[in-house]
């Protein structure tokens, strides 16, 4: 429920209540909130930006689920209310721009009513707040910053500015966590000051994102293509006034990124027709086009007494499989079962023990997911002459080899096989 002041101590305080830290809190309340009422478990959620209201126009930004995020938002009692805002991905297509090979992949073969959906931000967003507002055992905090973490030998000590004035107007206060749950971004300024570094990898390249519009419908297939710039994906999207639309993600090289986004729309357009060719018509319309260097970033640090990592500011991948969110919402479903489990046992949340459990758990999936979204990007991103000779046979090989195109596909449905950490 919405707060405007705080309980002395929470159990969990998530920081961020973007659709990482919203999901996991949302899942962690759904775990507990039914559990012996005599020992609830108090969820803290601040969020620093305040909520918007849903309103779709043509440059609505939008985030691929994958059909197993879909299950696990049907888990939560909440995919009754995303499913119908959302566009299914009924077929996907991926193929290498003048290259023989293509893999085709069909909802039908695959026992599933859709592969995955796409979901606007802003809708995704009034659902999950919505969520939080009527959990019994969350209190949302919005707009609020935590400024600072303290180590504490049960948790953290946790200081708070709230307030909808600036930041002199805004009030102060100091609770303790038992553990406290970084969801705030790949760019999280508290993870900086706690000293938790990471791996970079830099791809020299840049996400161009924009809405596009198509003569034809796009029929719910997703088209994954690999070019002489970079992969280019465009998912469906619900028509706007007519258009039919379409998210694009398209990878150029970083230097050409500025050049490409500067380009008056008729040229931009041709250059984006002759990469992603003709399935659809021509290609009508761009709206708002933007920018953002990409990267692989994994923190070497997940967990810390009193503290978990979670969504970007863990891992940060390639959008080239849209892998990212869906992971986390794995990661955030994992981590609050075990979190419940916990809490029966009497457990301690921010317990090492615990949060070893947690790492144990998911060390697999994040490993082969990270490993499919970097790898994938390496090769389809090489002029290489024998890396084309491989993708095209690679390619051609997914599309005939019916156990090939089946793992290919339950990957990109977060449905692969999840393996613990042997002792």
């Amino acid at each position: 429920m919405r707060v405007s002041s705080l309980r002395e101590h929470y159990d969990v305080v998530v920081v961020g209540g973007g659709l990482v830290g919203a999901s996991f809190a949302c899942a962690l309340s759904a775990k507990t909130s039914a559990k012996a009422s005599a020992n609830p478990l108090h969820i803290l959620v601040t969020e620093p930006v305040a909520a918007l209201q849903a309103s779709t126009s043509f440059d609505s930004r939008s985030t691929a689920l994958s059909y197993g995020s879909r299950c696990i938002y049907e888990r939560l009692g909440l995919w009754q209310e995303l499913g119908p805002l959302a566009t299914p991905i009924k077929n996907i297509h991926v193929s290498d721009r003048g290259h023989f090979g293509a893999v085709r992949i069909d909802h039908a073969n695959m026992g599933v009513e859709a592969l995955g959906y796409v979901a606007e931000n802003q809708h995704l967003g009034v659902v999950l707040t919505a969520a939080l507002d009527r959990a019994p055992n969350i209190d949302f905090l919005c707009p609020a910053v935590i400024d600072e973490l303290q180590p504490r030998p049960d948790g953290m000590r946790v200081r708070v500015q709230h307030g909808e004035g600036t930041a002199s107007e805004n009030t102060t206060t100091e609770i303790t966590a038992g553990l406290v749950v970084l969801a705030d971004g790949g760019k999280s300024i508290l993870s900086e000051r706690l000293g938790i570094s990471g791996s970079v990898t830099h791809y020299g390249q840049k996400a161009i994102i924009a809405n596009i519009a198509f003569e034809k419908s796009h029929d719910n297939v997703a088209f994954e293509r690999f070019t002489d710039r970079g992969p280019l994906a465009v998912l469906p999207l619900a028509t706007h006034q007519g258009d039919n639309r379409g998210a694009l993600i398209w990878t150029v090289e970083e230097h050409e990124a500025d050049e490409i986004l500067a380009l008056p729309e008729p040229l931009f357009l041709q250059q984006l027709q002759e990469r992603f060719g003709y399935r659809l018509g021509h290609i009508e319309k761009v709206g708002a086009r933007v920018a953002y260097p990409l990267s692989l970033a994994v923190a070497r640090e997940q967990i810390r007494p009193g503290l978990v990592l979670l969504g970007n500011v863990a891992h940060t991948l390639h959008p080239v499989a849209g892998q990212g969110l869906n992971l986390a919402l794995r990661d955030s479903e994992v981590l609050a079962e075990l979190l419940a489990a916990a809490h029966d046992e009497g457990l301690s949340p921010g317990a090492m023990t615990v949060l070893q459990r947690y790492i144990d758990a998911q060390c697999h999936d994040q490993d082969a997911t990270i490993d499919f979204s970097h790898y994938m990007m390496r090769l389809f991103s090489n002029g290489n002459p024998a890396l084309i000779w491989a993708r095209k046979f690679g390619l051609f090989s997914i599309d005939l080899i019916p156990v090939m195109k089946k793992t290919f596909a339950r990957q990109a449905m977060g449905l692969a096989e999840r393996r613990t950490r042997r002792a």
